[in-house]
Formats: C-alpha cells, structure tokens, sequence
C-alpha cells in the first residue's frame, strides 16, 4: 500500500495539541491530580533523607529519641506516599478515560462520514487497525503508562531538588551523569521513532492482508489462489515481526548507555562525598543520604527506559488517530428548498473511481412518487455505483440526483430522512434487538417496533427468541440467520421512514429457500415508497413499475417488464436465462 493512498497521519505537535485540549475540559480533577503525584513524589523523599540522619545518630552517639523521630517520619511517608498514589491513579482516571472516549468519539464519527472512495483507496485494513489496535494502544497506555511516567518524572525532578537540599557540591557531582543520559536519548530517538511509524503502517498492510483473506476466501479457493494469498499474508505478517524485532535490539542498546550512564553518576557521588567527608565538609549521613537518592533514580530512569517502548509505540498509534480526529468535521450544505413530492430524477450522473473509465456513463433516470424501478445488468455495468450515487454515499464527478425538483444533497425534509440504503452486508450490532431497532428511530415504543417487524414478516422469529425484544444479538449472543438479519434491516426502513429506498441487492444473502420471504418484506417495507431496487434476482424486476437495463455504466434499455420482454433485446436475453426458457420467448 503506498503511502500516497493511506489514511491522514498527524504531526506529533498536532497530536499533542488535541490531547491537551481533550484533558484541559476537566482542569479542576487535572490539577487535584498533578497535586497528588507531586505529594507523593515528595513524600517519596523522606526516607533516604531520614536514612542519612539515622546514619549521623548512630555515628555520633545521638539521643535515641532522634532515631525514632526519623523512623516515625520515614512511616509517615509511606502511608501519605500510599494514599496519594491511590488518589492520584483514581483523579488520573477520571481525566484520562473520559477525553480518551471523546477522543474515540471523534475518531468513529470522522471514520464514518469518510468519502468512500478514499476508504477504498485506503484500504479497510488500515482504518481496522486504527479504530482497533490504535485506539487500544493508547488506552493502556492512560491507564498503565501515564501513571507510572508522571511518577518517574516527578521523581527524577524532586531527587535531584533534594542532591542539591544536602549539599550543592552533591548535587553537582550527581549532574554529571546528565550528559550521558542526553547522549543516549540522543542517540535513541531519532532512530526509534520512524521504526514505531513504520511498525504502526505494518500493522495496517498486515490487518489488510488477512482481512482480504477471510473476506474472499470463497473465491482464492475457488479459483485456487488461496496458496499465493497465504504467502502475503505471511510476507506482510513478517514485515511487521521483523521491525518489532528490530526495535528491541535498538532499545538493548539503549539500555547499556543508560546503564553507563548511572554508573558514571553514582562513582561521581560516592568520589565527591568521601572527599567532602574526609575534609570534614559534610557528613557521613549526608554523603549517605546522596547516594540513596542518586540510587533511587535508577528505577524511575530505568522505568522511563523500559516505558519508552510503549510510549513510543502510543505516540505513533496516537498521531494515526488524531489524523483521523483533526479531519475537517462534514458540513451538511444548507437546505435549499423542501421537495415537491417524492419523485426522484437522475439526470447526466458520471462517475469515475479511475481517470478516464467512467464507472457509470450520462445515466438518466426517473422515478415517478411511489413506484418501483428494478435496474438490471451483467456484473460490474454500474448499477451499485447508481445507487450510491442516489442513495448519497458517493459524490459523482458529474450529473445532478433531485428530489422533487429540489437537489437531493439540499433537500430539507424535515425528520425523515431523504434516502434510506439497504444493501446485501447488513451488520447486527452488539445489544438488543430492540437496540437495532431504535437506531433508526430513537423514540419509538414496543408497539412501534413490533409493528415494523410485523409488516417486514419477522414478528413470529423475534416472537420464538428467549426475550423478544429484549434479547441480546451480535457478537456473543444469539446469532440471527441471514434472512432475519436482513429483516431487521428492512423493519429499520419502515420505522425512518424514508422520503426513498434505494435497495442494493438487498435479498441476495437469504439463499433460494428465503429468498421468497425476503423479497415480500421488502415489497411491503417499501409500499408506497419511491424506491430503486438494483435487482439480483430478475423476478424483482418483473414485479417492478419499470425495468432499467444498464452495460458498461450506460442505460441502454428502460421500460416496464412485459414491453422489455416483447422487444427481444438484451433484458429478454437476460430473462430468458433467468427463467431457463429455450429460446427469447414471444
């Protein structure tokens, strides 16, 4: 997949802007949690310090009472360190999660106002892998990573406050391991990054691959390409493994420079705080208390280390999301007039998914109010490009779809909606029936929805189901046999309402045995309705008001049923080979 063809990727700058103005909706609970993490960065701080006095008391001889002291601090500490970790995790909770779900919010809304054709350019499997893998990426890490990367940072902040509290001399000593750090970082990041970006763009070709795989895998057997498509699959899923694989071995290499890095620190402390102690300017608990602090930073740099993996890998995942999220929000044109009727007209619409070959060539169409038109032809004549084209889910290079004189894109027609599209892939979403149902309209009761189901002809199957309305579908729950899937769908029509149906070979999924049932609940979902059936099944189109015969993306035959049959051309020929006749009938 070139990257010409991806989906948008945001700068990291543009990312971190979304981010801050998604956390920034809640500053109150985000300051009570910056407050609780430096409580317990500082109370992190006493028991080195304490440790240091302790080794003073014992040197010299101190009264006893002063050792306790400093255990009752050090116990102290741990219980305030304690509960402020608890309260920080909960506080960080209750920003993280919420702008995370508005962040998901933002993305699936842009995701699914995306211009199909760019969709398809793109590839499903890169979209898959952002609203999938992506998004649950950057949700461990709010809940794993962030917590323990504001602790080590705050950690490293305050230490180094309390090196140069002891004594400055200390506190230069321990800087010295600085730029060591900053030469391993140095040397990390550029390197890191545009592997985890690669990692991510890998992850999108393999999803791809395996998706294409499942999708189709009725066809790679059946013309016997299920071998080479496998191999893919396996080139890409390799692809992915070798730049994760990659990526390791840079970060061992990383760690042996931060592990010098320490090194080099701490000799500094341990050489400077003999040496101030042997000249009798500073004690021994203070070069002590030095050297625990300085120990102590090994876990949060460490930690920052090992997390910078997976902070990475969140960054990546996170400019791929706000790529989707910062895309202009759709703007709905302003209506320009409310339709006079029903009746649908297509006049001069082209389209071309390719430069220069037209998917569908000047098609002119009418459909008076309230009738059917069936439109037929051999696979891949334009005739679902027509229907996304009137049904809106794709923008034609040219030509005009009215609804009642008025632009179809423009129409104001109130709270129905212009255009209801029903195709073969229908998809049952995870709840209950009842919740399918509601989708369509928001307000409506049982009797409304068991009316629907009724004139669909689905209300005995949801009738025999444990809960009727009540039961749960979808992944996990009950399954629903295809046709009753696609009943849903058409109840769905009849409770939106719509001013036109366009049906997308809408029965084609229930086999031959539903095949019947399911094209009377569509006849009965759409009566009365001005509806344009791209027909599957010829007997579709013979109990249509008007049969349109396209080839090649042109119309190249139009009128009822028996007209087209008497003129023995093209629909005859195709209604003689659905109906198995001998010969063009009469």
């Amino acid at each position: 997949m070139s990257a010409a063809t991806r989906l948008p990727v945001s700068t990291a700058r543009e990312a971190a802007r979304l981010t801050g103005a998604l956390v920034l909706r809640r500053r109150g609970v985000l300051t009570a949690c910056v407050t609780a993490f430096v409580v317990q960065g500082l109370a992190g701080l006493v028991a080195p310090w304490m440790l240091g006095r302790i080794v003073d008391v014992v040197r010299d001889g101190g009264p006893r009472d002063d050792l306790v002291a400093a255990v009752a601090w050090i116990l102290g500490a741990a219980v305030v360190g304690g509960l402020s970790t608890v309260l920080a995790t909960v506080l960080l909770a209750r920003v993280a999660e919420p702008a995370l779900a508005d962040l998901r919010e933002q993305v699936v809304d842009r995701a699914l106002h995306l211009d199909s054709a760019e969709l398809e350019a793109a590839g499903s499997g890169d979209l898959l892998s952002r609203v999938g893998d992506d998004v649950r990426l950057v949700a461990s890490s709010f809940s794993d990573v962030v917590p323990f990367l504001v602790n080590a940072v705050l950690a490293v902040v305050l230490t180094a406050g309390g090196l140069f509290a002891l004594d400055w001399r200390l506190g230069l000593a321990g800087l010295v391991a600085g730029p060591f750090y900053v030469a391993s970082l140095r040397w990390y990041l550029p390197r890191s990054g545009p592997y985890y970006r690669r990692e991510r763009e890998a992850n999108g070709d393999r999803a791809e691959a395996l998706l294409t795989g499942v999708h189709g895998s009725r066809t790679l057997r059946a013309f016997g390409l299920a071998a080479g498509h496998q191999e893919q699959v396996a080139a890409a899923s390799w692809r992915s493994a070798s730049l994760t694989i990659d990526v390791f071995h840079l970060l061992t290499r990383f760690f042996g420079r931060n592990n010098r890095a320490e090194l080099v620190g701490l000799l500094a402390i341990l050489l400077v705080g003999f040496a101030l102690v042997r000249a009798d300017a500073a004690s021994v608990g203070a070069a002590t208390a030095a050297a625990l602090f300085f120990h102590r930073l090994f876990n949060p740099i460490g930690g920052l280390v090992t997390l910078f993996d997976e902070a990475q890998s969140a960054g990546a995942s996170l400019t791929r999301l706000a790529g989707l999220a910062l895309l202009p929000p759709p703007v709905r044109p302003a209506p320009t007039g409310v339709p006079a009727g029903a009746g649908l007209a297509v006049r001069g619409l082209h389209h071309e998914y390719v430069p220069g070959r037209p998917a569908i060539d000047e098609v002119d169409i009418e459909v008076p109010r309230g009738h059917r038109v069936a439109v037929v032809g051999a696979s891949g004549a334009g005739k679902s490009t027509l229907g996304l084209a009137v049904a809106g889910r794709l923008v034609p290079t040219r030509g005009d779809v009215r609804l009642g004189g008025v632009p179809l894109a423009t129409a104001d027609t109130g709270d129905r909606p212009a255009v209801a599209l029903v195709t073969q892939e229908v998809h049952v979403f995870s709840g209950t029936l009842r919740d399918n149902l509601t989708l369509a309209a928001p307000g409506a009761d049982d009797a409304r929805l068991e009316a629907a189901l009724r004139t669909v002809g689905a209300w005995p199957a949801v009738a025999a189901l444990p809960e009727r309305l009540g039961t749960r579908v979808g992944d996990g729950a009950t399954p629903l046999a295809p046709a009753l899937a696609q009943q849903l769908a058409l109840a769905r029509v009849v409770l939106a309402d719509p001013w036109v149906v366009v049906l997308d070979e809408a029965t084609a999924e229930a086999g031959s045995t539903g095949a019947r049932d399911l094209e009377q609940a569509a006849t009965a979902a759409t009566q009365g309705r001005t509806t344009l059936t791209i027909a599957h099944r010829l007997t579709q189109a013979q109990h249509a008001d008007a049969v349109v015969v396209m080839e090649a993306g042109r119309v190249v035959e139009a009128g009822p049923h028996h007209e087209l049959v008497a003129a023995r051309g093209r629909y005859a020929r195709l209604w003689a080979a659905w109906a198995d006749a001998p010969e063009i009938p009469d």
